[in-house]
């Protein structure tokens, strides 16, 4: 075999991966978020009321803001819980009984409250991602995947002749990598697809590198944080080879996506912002208003993306928010040193705790003579082949939220 030719497999299952994102948005390069012992906190229905920030680039939502209900109904046993969840679930989806089944279950193993609230948060995502669908279908796929190794072939200067002639090589379930690609519907058979494409890349003597399919499943849940959610909390089901596989199974999928929106306290008044989290990132909303704060104190602008830090590796480095801090450091009364010492939590509950958390929120409420927001919509751009109009966190966010208040409505 020439070296061409050797190299257009591999070269085919890295241009694979390109095809496979998904608009749940992970903070840019910050390190993966592996919960502790506060994720053990139950979430319980927020209450009280919100304050927006008055900054133009920071929109409120587009549904109407509501006051949560101040009395908190929670079904305590599994028959309970059960009955809520039957009439929650949308009508009309294949194998009804399955999915109830299966949330209650998650719910169970994470010590969820059963709360119309937490059932229906996890059903308009659901919706949202997946329609109700085990292994989300993506259309277009092999036209994505096609156009994403061509990409890859151009960039090493290698004609597609030969890179399809390489693909027509049997695969391990009898088709070749062509016909696999040219047949592909879902993220759970390119997740296959690579990892075959990788161990015969293995045994032409060259690199087949990490898999870069990162989300799966009916949630669209990000395979790194189910396998750290796995290592903080005791997974309540048979596992069946790697943590990659539990994701792309209803039961796995299900339990790390519902683990993903809340299974962590959060201090939000209304659910938008923890669908925006889901979206964009844990505590992101909480962040973007911590930077709308700090632009108060500032006057400095700042994207209210609520990435506080930026991340070269695991190693952080400096961000817009740690220069306008920095340079505001003696007003805030803190040393850079501290400033980033604080800014390190970012990704955690304790942040919200810290000395710079409330430093600067003190400062904005008084420079604009009240109480500023402590939640606010996170601005980031969705990006994605599978997504072809300009789409947003926000539109995700909103988007769920109206889901979210339909579902309540069928109590």
């Amino acid at each position: 075999m020439t070296l061409a030719r050797r190299l257009c497999l591999p070269l085919a299952a890295a241009a694979l991966a390109a095809g496979c994102t998904t608009t749940q948005v992970a903070p840019q390069t910050a390190p993966a978020m592996v919960p502790g012992v506060e994720s053990q906190t139950p979430l319980y229905p927020p209450s009280g009321d919100i304050v927006m920030p008055t900054t133009p680039t920071v929109m409120p939502p587009a549904t109407p803001a509501i006051t949560p209900p101040r009395k908190v109904y929670l079904y305590t046993s599994q028959s309970e819980g059960r009955a809520l969840l039957a009439r929650l679930m949308p009508t009309g989806i294949a194998d009804r009984k399955g999915w109830t089944e299966d949330i209650l279950d998650a719910f169970t193993g994470l010590r969820l409250p059963y709360s119309p609230e937490n059932f229906c948060a996890a059903i308009a995502v659901i919706e949202q991602e997946s329609s109700w669908q085990a292994d989300p279908s993506v259309p277009g796929l092999p036209r994505i995947v096609w156009g994403k190794i061509e990409e890859k072939a151009d960039r090493y200067h290698l004609p597609m002749v030969a890179v399809k002639t390489a693909l027509m090589k049997t695969s391990p379930n009898g088709r070749s990598y062509k016909e696999r690609i040219d047949g592909l519907r879902t993220e759970k058979q390119m997740n296959a697809l690579y990892e075959d494409m990788a161990a015969e890349s293995g045994r032409l003597g060259l690199p087949a590198g990490k898999n870069p399919i990162r989300t799966g499943g009916p949630m669209q849940v990000s395979v790194e944080f189910a396998e750290g959610h796995a290592h903080a909390w005791p997974y309540p089901y048979s596992k069946r080879g790697s943590w990659r596989n539990e994701v792309f199974t209803r039961q796995g999928g299900l339990y790390f996506g519902i683990a993903n929106l809340l299974h962590y306290p959060a201090p939000y008044t209304q659910m938008v912002y923890r669908f925006a989290d889901f979206n964009a990132g844990r505590y992101s909303s909480r962040n973007a208003a911590f930077q709308a704060a700090v632009r108060e104190i500032t006057g400095r602008r700042l994207a209210y993306d609520g990435d506080l830090l930026s991340y070269q590796g695991a190693a952080p480095a400096g961000s817009e928010t740690y220069g306008a801090l920095s340079n505001a450091s003696r007003r805030v009364g803190m040393s850079d040193d501290a400033i980033l010492r604080d800014l390190k939590l970012e990704k955690s509950a304790i942040f919200g705790q810290s000395e710079l958390y409330k430093k600067v929120f003190a400062l904005a409420d008084q420079a604009a003579g009240r109480r500023v927001a402590r939640e606010a919509m996170p601005q980031i751009d969705l990006k994605s082949p599978k997504i072809t109009r300009k789409l947003t966190t926000q539109w995700f966010a909103e988007r769920v939220d109206g889901r979210y208040r339909r579902c309540l409505a069928r109590q």
